[in-house]
């Protein structure tokens, strides 16, 4: 039975080409970043899997005006196995815009194949794990063989830009009918080349936007204003500096090892040098070790932000833009020791359990209960020019989904 699944997988090499090549020329950008959504690949997928057999098929559509269709769609693919136990591979559509053109060697969205790799954008993150995904799948229903577990595909919106209509908004309103108690999942969207990392925990994120409002003057009377740009700059450093030299313990877990607290987006304020600003805004991606929660962190740039204020005499205010906190997955649970022999069986490395800063849709699952792993194999291409996948990281991929399976 394994050498009839893996001797399709292996034959499949055309598919990763094809599949790849018609993903990438739909690109699925979300709304928040100038695009219309996934609502045309979502249909792609689906008319692909129904095309090749695969006919169980769910779509849960979260609405939202500013996308085609008015939905953000979540599409969900099953083949039933020999008992009940559920395994999730939870992959997702959207991609993240190509950025500066001049670096890209060829059209980001039409994708060429060079020396065993495949260029464009959204190849990697996260086609490579649509793709492995829908493989393993079809190892099963082209060979007429039953899975021991049954495999649920999850496509979902949205994961680049905070899972609002993806992820979150499944498990906030559809969750108790979608995830059973003792389901595992299998998120493709992190790894190393050798895929020999499993990553069963992330760090705490938050992301804050932060507004400092003083007066305006002629830059020749600073007495007269309040410079809020200024200000500003006063905050982001002391929030660096404090933040990590008060949230300052370290777990070898992740790397790097400690929280992080930085300044990045910055908005424009006044078109013109010689005005003194009165309203300045900046924005901290802050990635904090899960010993300490966001709470604690708030708590602290509360004080540092009315301190700096009284300061300046200007007002400071924050929102947060993206909040998550997740529990990690337990390195004895059956997935994790299930995905470390398969690895070790297939791939003939030594996995080892490692925690990332990035964030993923394994945390929501976590914190839902869902025991998760974050699994590839890739060269971790993500969101680069000329960001590419490799065609036997997606076979093997694929190999790894099935062997889970078996």
């Amino acid at each position: 039975m394994k050498d009839k699944i893996f001797s399709f997988i292996d034959s499949s090499g055309s598919m990763v080409v094809e599949l790849e090549k018609t993903l990438t020329s739909i690109p699925a950008m979300p709304p928040d970043y100038g695009g219309e959504g996934e609502f045309k690949k979502c249909l792609f997928v689906k008319k692909y899997l129904c095309e090749h057999g695969i006919m169980d098929l769910e779509c849960i559509d979260i609405p939202d005006k500013r996308a085609e269709g008015g939905i953000r769609p979540n599409l969900i693919a099953t083949i039933p196995g020999l008992c009940e136990q559920r395994l999730w591979i939870i992959s997702h559509l959207d991609v993240v815009p190509p950025g500066d053109m001049k670096l890209w060697q060829s059209n980001p969205w039409e994708v060429y194949e060079k020396d065993g790799k495949i260029y464009g954008r959204g190849v990697e993150d996260n086609q490579q794990g649509i793709v492995s995904s829908i493989i393993a799948a079809l190892s099963f229903i082209q060979n007429n063989v039953r899975p021991a577990f049954t495999i649920k595909l999850l496509f979902v919106a949205d994961e680049e830009c905070g899972n609002g209509f993806g992820i979150d908004a499944l498990l906030k309103q559809h969750g108790d009918s979608l995830f059973f108690n003792g389901d595992m999942a299998l998120i493709p969207d992190g790894g190393d080349p050798l895929g020999e990392t499993i990553e069963i925990a992330e760090k705490n994120i938050a992301w804050l936007k932060f507004t400092t409002k003083g007066k305006q003057s002629h830059g020749s009377r600073p007495d007269e204003g309040a410079n809020a740009f200024l200000a500003a700059s006063d905050l982001a450093i002391t929030l660096h500096n404090r933040l990590s030299q008060k949230f300052n313990k370290r777990n070898s877990l992740f790397v790097p090892d400690y929280s992080t607290f930085q300044p990045t987006k910055k908005e424009a304020n006044i078109p013109n040098i010689n005005t003194i600003p009165g309203e300045d805004i900046f924005y901290m991606d802050m990635r904090i070790i899960p010993c300490y929660s966001i709470k604690q962190v708030f708590d602290e740039v509360d004080l540092i932000a009315q301190d700096t204020a009284a300061r300046h005499n200007v007002r400071i205010e924050y929102e947060c833009l993206q909040r998550t906190e997740s529990r990690p997955t337990d390195t004895d649970s059956p997935l994790v020791s299930l995905l470390s022999k398969t690895i070790k069986d297939i791939l003939h490395v030594t996995p080892r359990m490692i925690g990332i800063g990035g964030g993923t849709v394994a945390a929501y699952l976590r914190n839902a209960g869902i025991s998760a792993a974050v699994w590839s194999k890739i060269d971790e291409t993500a969101h680069n020019p000329n960001e590419y996948a490799v065609i036997s990281n997606i076979l093997d991929g694929a190999k790894v989904m099935a062997a889970l399976c078996l």
